[in-house]
């Protein structure tokens, strides 16, 4: 028996609270999904990044405040 799918899908407004290294996002249907990482040294580096000089109370990277 042969099975033909034909899904079109239209996202007006698409939201993700979160997302890190190893997140995946889906959307539709997928038969089989296969992890893939890739971890690649593009500046050339040959040593570890120096550690901060001191701890800061305060966010390195400005996050915008959550919309709920």
């Amino acid at each position: 028996m042969n099975l033909i799918v034909h899904q079109q899908i239209v996202i007006q407004t698409l939201r993700v609270g979160g997302i890190s290294n190893s997140s995946v996002l889906q959307i539709g249907a997928a038969g089989v999904i296969k992890s893939l990482s890739n971890l690649y040294n593009t500046g050339g580096f040959t040593e570890p990044a120096p550690g901060l000089a001191a701890p800061s109370p305060l966010s390195l990277v400005p996050l915008p405040s959550p919309v709920r």
